[in-house]
This record gives C-alpha cells, sequence and structure tokens, in this order.
C-alpha cells in the first residue's frame, strides 16, 4: 500500500476539519532559560510550507513536536515556547500555544480553533507515554491527541527527522485517524531513493562526526553502492589505528578497530575506494584557543605536543583533496563535520567541504544533524545544496536499509 498524500486531503477538503499535524520543531537553542532563542531555524523553515498549506485551506491545524530528549515530564529548557515565538515570527497565519500537551490547556484551544489558525502543543515528549515502550500506554496517548481533532479529524506526518521512532505521534496515531504523508517527508524519501536506488556516478560520501560506531550500519550499506568514501572528524582516528598508525589522545574506538580493519578490505573488493586524510590538525587539548600544529596523518605523534596531542580536523592537504573528489563526483552525500567546526581554528575541513558541495555541478545532500548546523553555523546558504536533510539520524537509517515505524505506519 502507497501512504496518502498531502494533495489527497487537501482535494477530500479540510476547511472546518481539525488537522493533526506531526512537524519537526527539534531546533537548537541558545541563551538561558527563560530567555532562549532558537539558533537554528532551519527545521521551522521547512515545517511551515505544509502548516501553511493546510491552514489557507481552511484547516484547523494542530501541530505536535518534540524538542530535546526531556525524560517524561516537563522541563523549562526543553519548552517548545521559543521555537513557537519564532514560527509566529515567520508564519503568514495566526499561530496559538498550548501549555500542556492533552491537558486542559491543549483541549480549550483547541476546540476553540477558527478556520486557517495553527496551535502547537507543547513538547509532547512531555508526557512519558510519547516514548513509552509498552503498546497500552503508548495506544492510550496517541487516543488523546486524537480527541482533539473532534470527530472529523485527519493526521498529516510532516517529521522526518522522527520517523524512525515508534513513538505515540509517529506510529500509534495513525491507527486512529486517516493518516497521509506530508510534502517534506515526501522529498526526503525522493531525495534518498536517488541516493539508493540508482546515483548518477561518480557517487561520493563523505563522513564525519565523532564516532565510528554511530556510522556502522550506513558504511556496511554503502561499500557496495558508493564509488569512493571519504572519512574525516573523530571517527577518522579509528581508521587510522586500524592501519597500524598511533594516534595520540585524539578519539579512537579500540573496540572497532577490527570492523574498519575489515571494511578497509572488503571495499577493494567491491570496488569502492576509501579515502582518508593524509594531514591532520593536532591540538595541545580540546580548547578553541589550543596551540595547535599540522602533522602528516601517520605520524600524529610528531608534533609536539607528543601522545598527547588530539587530532581535532583534517588538515589543509586533506581538505582540498576531498574538496576535489567532490567536485568530480555527480552524486554526493554528507554526513558529519570533519572536525571541530564550532571552535574556529578547527573548522577548515568542514568549510571546505561544505564549500565544495556548494560548487559541485553534482547532485549534493547534506545528511541533516550536525552536518545541516555546520553548514548554517558557517554562513553557507540552504540553497546553495542540492538538499539538506531534516533528519540526521533518519536519513542514516534508511541509508543504511532498516524499516523506519513512521514510514511503515504511513504505508498500511
Amino acid at each position: 500500500m502507497t501512504a496518502h498524500s498531502l494533495d489527497e486531503l487537501l482535494a477530500a477538503g479540510v476547511r472546518g476539519r481539525h488537522v493533526l499535524v506531526r512537524s519537526d520543531l527539534n531546533v537548537p537553542l541558545e541563551g538561558e532559560s527563560p530567555q532562549l532563542k532558537v539558533s537554528d531555524d532551519g527545521r521551522i523553515r521547512a515545517s511551515l510550507p505544509v502548516i501553511t498549506k493546510l491552514a489557507e485551506a481552511g484547516a484547523r491545524v494542530i501541530v505536535t513536536a518534540h524538542l530535546g530528549r526531556p525524560k517524561g515530564a516537563p522541563e523549562e529548557k526543553f519548552s517548545l515556547r521559543p521555537a513557537v515565538a519564532r514560527l509566529k515570527e515567520l508564519a503568514a497565519v495566526t499561530v496559538k500555544f498550548a501549555e500542556d500537551t492533552v491537558g486542559p490547556a491543549a483541549r480549550e484551544a483547541a476546540a476553540g480553533l477558527q478556520d486557517g489558525e495553527v496551535l502547537v502543543l507543547e513538547n509532547v515528549r512531555f508526557d512519558p507515554r510519547e516514548t513509552s515502550k509498552d503498546d497500552s500506554e503508548r495506544e492510550a496517548f496517541a487516543a488523546e491527541l486524537a480527541a482533539l481533532t473532534a470527530d472529523d479529524g485527519a493526521y498529516v506526518d510532516d517529521a522526518f527527522g522522527a520517523v524512525h521512532r515508534k513513538h505515540a505521534s509517529v506510529f500509534d496515531i495513525t491507527r486512529l485517524l486517516t493518516a497521509y504523508q506530508g510534502d517534506l517527508v515526501r522529498t526526503e524519501l525522493q531525495v534518498l531513493n536517488r541516493l539508493t536506488e540508482a546515483p548518477q556516478r561518480p557517487y561520493v560520501v563523505v563522513l564525519g562526526g565523532s564516532k565510528v560506531s554511530d556510522k556502522l550500519a550506513v558504511i556496511e550499506n554503502l561499500l557496495g553502492k558508493a564509488d569512493y568514501l571519504l572519512v574525516g572528524g573523530g571517527m577518522v582516528f579509528t581508521f587510522l589505528a586500524a592501519q597500524g598508525h598511533k594516534v595520540g589522545a585524539s578519539l579512537l574506538e579500540k573496540d572497532q578497530l577490527d570492523t574498519v580493519r575489515g571494511y578497509l578490505a572488503r571495499a577493494k573488493e567491491l570496488g569502492c575506494t576509501f579515502i582518508l586524510p593524509t594531514d591532520i590538525v593536532v591540538a595541545e587539548k580540546f580548547a578553541a584557543d589550543a596551540a595547535w600544529e599540522v602533522v602528516p596523518a601517520d605520524s600524529i605523534e610528531s608534533a609536539s605536543f607528543g601522545a598527547d596531542g588530539i587530532g581535532l580536523d583534517i588538515g589543509p592537504e586533506s581538505a582540498e583533496a576531498f574538496a576535489h573528489q567532490i567536485h568530480s563526483a555527480n552524486t554526493v552525500f554528507w554526513n558529519g563535520p570533519m572536525g571541530v567546526f564550532e571552535f574556529d581554528a578547527f573548522a577548515n575541513g568542514t568549510r571546505t567541504v561544505a564549500k565544495a558541495l556548494t560548487g559541485s555541478d553534482g547532485f549534493t545532500v547534506v545528511g541533516g544533524g550536525d552536518s545541516a548546523a555546520a553548514v548554517r553555523t558557517l554562513g553557507f546558504d540552504d540553497d546553495a545544496f542540492g538538499h539538506i536533510s531534516t533528519g540526521g539520524g533518519a536519513s542514516l537509517e534508511y541509508l543504511e536499509g532498516k524499516e523506519l515505524p513512521g514510514l511503515a505506519a504511513l504505508d498500511r
């Protein structure tokens, strides 16, 4: 069965109807409570088109979303209030906020919605039943969410960043309301299908981030699909150690060394080439103002810091080599920064990779999460890339070949 589209819902008519929309408003915040502000509104902007489309068609839109990982109870630092404030600034429709999720405030506000108005409920994860492992608890919470839509409700999942979770507002709700696939989810799937089914070659995958263990399954699945796998970030030190090199005090997952050696061996058999850095920026300590040196990747401890040195970025030679490989590709998928981009001294590798993607003639995809945050932090425009995913974890799990509960629920 194929998921119902948003266009099908609009064609059926939504004026006067309550439509529950699962959006992704899980945005980074800055400052101190209660003066928290959104530092990257990318996911809010990505969620806005579907919310607006429904409101302008006359729907009474109820938005449910999460922020952070609260422990099943209200926490001010995880309130959706700052995200809703930013949504109000961006939206051309009326946006209201309920101080609870399915409590008195939510019920009263939902009942009082007028055609074309939007109500955002407080963080759905403030209720422990949202993420419960107990099916009956999740189902009970989903029923309370569905009850907010009265007798003629519908459900739209537009939160790609949450479709890999078996949560009440993503999975169980589809058993109670007729469910539709939001435009954002549809676009994300179209992009990921281009990466997995018939990518234009050469196909280059750039992987970074802190840990190899976070990327094991995606590496496994891409070995037979990608032409080149470029590895940077903290995970590169496990690759270098697997080749027999010392890495000082750099991040190292010793329990993954054999796995990485296996990947390096299998890649040759499958016609996939791993490209590792040839130079590394090694720092005296993990700090923005730390002293640093550029040394060959195979002799990290030759830096003046010796075995205490910590690798915090790929070197300039490696960054340029990665950029050259990206420019020669017809398809590029990038997930994970090349270094500690939050510190300016160690942002060059990430900046160079991002710039290379903006100058590519191929189809370029930034795989959400830290990569999306990095390109915006470093001043790049979203429109300069083929696609910036809103779902880091969901994107990776899709590329791993896993079934994502939220997508499966839309297809049933």
